[in-house]
Order: structure tokens, then C-alpha cells, then sequence
């Protein structure tokens, strides 16, 4: 519905309205707003959501990157994307409660967020270079890694390695689920051994930090990176700013654990805006595969329903008559 429309229809429905009590007559009214206006978090503008999102979801008056979910971001990135292991869901070993049970957190998580659990992997394509993605979702409670996220982000590496081809994990977490209690640290281990093993092929891993990343996260597969890009305006770190506060006893600067702060100390590599990331993130790939010489296996371009270059299959080619000649040989 256009916004013409929709002022059309305001008109319209002005004498019916009228007939509501004066809470269903809000109520109506909200939701009809909340469906075509969004509220920048940080100036407070109103702004049409076609116009947000054609802006890939940055305010185009303050700048302000709001948070997008995983397959947004997966469309923004890729050309083309495989997903991975999509119904791999947790359990509750420990039959943990707090407040409710965590089956029932579970439970409550998928049908807000309409997603299995906090993370989606698979095999993209960015500028037709394939490369594997492990995207992760603040919506499924907080982002928070627990053995799902854990499992699946160890299989896209291990993927990514049996493929021949780079890996990225875009974070957006507030670390480790406490619901798991050690099953969730363990993937902090678990990934980190995967990502040695990425590095011994001589394979590129890049992360993006979003925001917030923090806590396991930040300490684990999100600070591995040979390259590590942040997001402009994402805040990351280990412990929150308060907690921090109050053990030091000392008032932070106001740009603390951003992403500009990180830079200046060195501790990211590259801080981007959201249009720029895709054009970057092509860019390193290719100098990646250039320089090392690193040729994606066939199988790669055939799950992606890409041509395989002529490089790639001479290669392959070349490789599979090897054993031959050193046997006549």
C-alpha cells in the first residue's frame, strides 16, 4: 500500500473510527502507524519503513544503523546463499529454570523470532567469489551462544575448509547463554580449534562485528579474524560498560567499546559503513584468492547454481591426473 493509499483509506474510515471508544480508536490507529512509520533511535525522526529500507536500514538523516535480522543481512551481503543444517534446534540438558523453564524460553524465542536458534549458516556468494556464512540473530534471545550456535558455526568451517573457501561470521550477541551453563563456554573452545584448522589450509576468515557484540563472542570467534571489520556505530567489548564502571570505580569516555574507539586502539581493522561492507568484503575475497593462489572447489559454484570458472576445473583436472603420472613414473 502506498502512502497515498493509505491517507485515502485514513479518510474513509474516519466516521467508523469515531464509533471506537477512545482506547480501541488508539489502538487501531498505532497499529496502522507502526506498520508504515519507523522512529529513529537516535534522532527521532519519522520515517516512512520503504524508505528505511531501501536505505538498508540506516537512517538517512542521522546515519543511526539499526539493527537487521540474519537473513536481511544475508540478502544484503550475497548474491546467491545455500543454508546449512536450518532445523538443528537446542536442548535443555542441564533441565535448566530461573524464572520459567528453558524449554519454554525456547520455545518463546522461535516464535518471536521465527528462527531455530540464534544463528544461520551456509554457503553464499559475494561478486560471484563463493565464501562461507555464519550470521547471527540478536532477535533469538540476545544473539546468545549455546550449543546450536556453537555446532553450526564449527560445521560452516569445517564446510568452508572440505570447499576450499573463506568463512565470515557476522556477530550480534551478548555472549555465552546462561541457560547452557558449560555446554554454551564449550563453544567458545570448540570454534576457536575449528578456526586453527581453517588457518592451517591457509584459508581467510573475516568478521564483521555488529551491534552489540559482546561477552563469549567477543572473547572467542569474533576477535579471531585475520580481518576484522565493525560496523559503524556497533558497540563491542567483553563486560558491559556498568559493570566495568563499577569495578573501577572510574567514568569511561563516552565513545568507549564503539566501534571508532576500537580502531583507534587498534583492536579492528576496518570500521565501515553498512553500504560499504558488500563492495569491501568483495574486495578482500578477491585479493585473498589472487594472492594465495586458493582456487574454490567445483562444488562450491555447483551448490551455489554458479558456472564454474575454467580455472577452477583445470585445476581440478590437473590435480586428478597427478597420481597417475607419479604411478607411470
Amino acid at each position: 500500500m502506498s502512502l497515498k493509499d493509505w491517507f485515502a483509506q485514513r479518510k474513509e474510515n474516519t466516521q467508523a473510527e469515531k464509533q471506537l471508544d477512545a482506547e480501541g480508536m488508539n489502538r487501531v490507529a498505532d497499529e496502522q502507524y507502526a506498520k508504515l512509520w519507523h522512529q529513529c533511535f537516535s534522532c527521532n525522526t519519522n520515517l516512512p519503513k520503504k524508505d528505511l529500507e531501501d536505505n538498508l536500514d540506516v537512517c538517512p538523516v542521522c546515519g543511526y544503523h539499526n539493527r537487521i535480522g540474519a537473513y536481511q543481512r544475508i540478502a544484503q551481503l550475497t548474491d546467491t546463499f545455500v543454508e546449512w543444517d536450518a532445523g538443528m534446534t537446542a536442548t535443555d540438558p542441564l533441565l535448566f529454570t530461573d524464572t520459567e523453564p528453558y524449554v519454554k524460553r525456547i520455545a518463546d524465542a522461535q516464535r518471536k523470532s521465527k528462527l531455530n536458534d540464534a544463528v544461520i549458516t551456509g554457503l553464499g556468494a559475494i561478486n560471484e567469489q563463493p565464501i562461507a556464512l555464519a550470521v547471527m540473530d540478536f532477535a533469538y534471545m540476545g544473539g546468545s551462544m549455546g550449543s546450536v550456535v556453537g555446532e553450526k558455526i564449527t560445521r560452516a568451517i569445517e564446510q568452508a575448509i572440505a570447499l576450499n573457501v573463506p568463512v565470515c561470521v557476522v556477530t550480534a550477541s551478548g555472549g555465552a547463554r546462561m541457560q547452557e551453563g558449560m555446554f554454551s563456554l564449550m563453544q567458545m573452545v570448540k570454534t576457536s580449534a575449528a578456526l586453527a584448522r581453517l588457518h592451517d589450509a591457509g584459508l581467510l576468515y573475516l568478521t564483521l562485528l555488529t551491534e552489540p557484540t559482546f561477552g563469549g563472542v567477543t572473547a572467542s570467534y569474533g576477535t579471531l579474524g585475520d580481518i576484522i571489520i565493525a560496523e559503524e556505530g556497533a558497540r563491542i567489548g567483553f563486560a558491559g560498560r556498568r559493570v566495568i564502571e563499577q569495578t573501577i570505580h572510574q567514568k569511561l569516555p563516552a565513545d568507549f567499546q564503539t566501534a571508532g574507539y576500537l580502531q583507534k586502539y587498534g583492536q579492528v581493522d576496518r570500521v565501515l559503513k553498512r553500504s560499504e561492507i558488500k563492495t569491501e568484503m568483495g574486495l578482500l575475497l578477491r585479493l585473498h584468492n589472487t594472492s594465495s593462489g586458493k582456487l574454490a572447489h567445483s562444488q562450491a559454484y555447483q551448490q551455489l547454481g554458479l558456472t564454474v570458472p575454467d580455472t577452477v576445473l583445470q585445476a581440478e583436472i590437473a590435480l586428478h591426473k597427478q597420481p597417475a603420472l607419479a604411478h607411470n613414473h
